[in-house]
């Protein structure tokens, strides 16, 4: 138990740090950890007029491959559903939105912006 919640730490402080990277780049962050019974988002953020939501992934190296890799088709549709989610509770069914998957490696931030 203690090393999934050293995980789970892990993955708020790499979720912060990519928030605070978006932040530095103009971005409103809006909300962290959205949660719906489908699946969860890590980052919602506004960047201009676009709604984003953001995947972000860590590796502190290169032995379990790219974070960037992780972010497989099924994971790309869970995070769709989500999206769908909290669109509709959040009444924004007319705001243009994307993807971004954020990857951290080691220090590295590699930020793919409209990945799916």
């Amino acid at each position: 138990m203690p090393e999934n919640r050293n995980r789970r730490q892990t993955g708020t402080d790499y979720e912060r740090a990519a928030g605070f990277y978006l932040e530095q780049m103009g971005w409103t962050i809006l909300e962290y950890n959205y949660r719906c019974r489908s699946a969860e988002i890590d980052i919602v953020a506004r960047d201009g007029e676009y709604l984003v939501f953001c995947e972000v992934k860590y590796r502190s190296d290169g032995t379990k491959g790219d974070p960037l890799e992780a972010v497989d088709a099924r994971k790309q549709q869970r995070i769709r559903r989500a999206a769908l989610y909290y669109l509709t509770e959040h009444g924004k069914n007319n705001v243009p939105c994307r993807f971004d998957v954020i990857g951290i490696q080691g220090t590295k931030i590699t930020h793919i912006r409209d990945a799916f």
